[in-house]
């Protein structure tokens, strides 16, 4: 989502809607992913009284200072943020695409890039070559710790 449209939509407080879309999750799993993130008693929908929790939850990201209002500052801030984490995922994209090209001919093959899984062989702490309900908690509890 390019910078001027994400701030539009936060600004519009389509905060909650936005957040998947800023994670880059396609189609349909980022319906899905809204969904978990703002129907909190899980009944499958999201009711008016939930989005206005996540819009509130928004509100509260954005004000820094906790002033009761979002200001230039604090908008630039979040923009900074956005574009730091953009510039990590964009340098680390190039990182995982050079290690994928295990022949080194500066290309990735369907074979190499299928090879490739080394979250999954992260997250398969006990080597079984499946993901337990467990073992992806523990890797998202990782990222999670890790992203702060």
């Amino acid at each position: 989502m390019k910078r001027p449209a994400l701030v539009a939509a936060l600004l519009l407080g389509l905060a909650p809607l936005c957040a998947a879309q800023a994670q880059d999750i396609p189609g349909k799993d980022a319906g899905k992913h809204i969904l978990q993130r703002v129907d909190t008693n899980g009944d499958g929908a999201v009711s008016k009284d939930e989005m206005i929790a996540a819009r509130e939850h928004a509100f509260k990201k954005l004000d820094r200072n906790g002033d009761g209002v979002i200001d230039e500052t604090e908008i630039e801030g979040a923009r900074d943020a956005i574009m730091d984490r953009a510039d990590a995922a964009q340098a680390m994209l190039g990182t995982r695409w050079r290690r994928m090209d295990t022949n080194g001919d500066g290309k990735v093959s369907e074979d190499e890039f299928r090879s490739r899984t080394p979250l999954f062989d992260l997250a398969d702490r006990n080597g079984d070559g499946k993901l337990s309900a467990d073992e992806i908690a523990a890797i998202r509890k990782l990222f999670a710790d890790r992203a702060g």
